[in-house]
């Protein structure tokens, strides 16, 4: 029998930590939150997209400027 109590004593803790889900801070935003109409899913990719290349930009330029500014400087000697 103690196997049987101990398992059921897990089982309550378990559902008293997802008792809370959908209160709080957190439960009044998951309750507002919809799903994006098609203009709005639309942008928010283009931002998204752009700010993704705009990084990978950047990180590339500056991969392109660590490999080539030190052969271009032994060239000069």
């Amino acid at each position: 029998m103690d196997i049987v109590r101990r398992s059921w004593d897990v089982q309550e803790r378990i559902e008293d930590k997802f008792k809370g889900i959908g209160k709080g801070k957190y439960g009044r935003v998951l309750k507002m939150a919809r799903k994006p109409d098609r203009d709005e899913y639309s942008k928010t990719l283009k931002v998204t997209g752009a700010g993704m290349a705009i990084i990978g930009g950047l990180g590339f330029l500056i991969w392109l400027l660590w490999n080539k500014i030190p052969e271009y400087i032994a060239s000069l000697r």
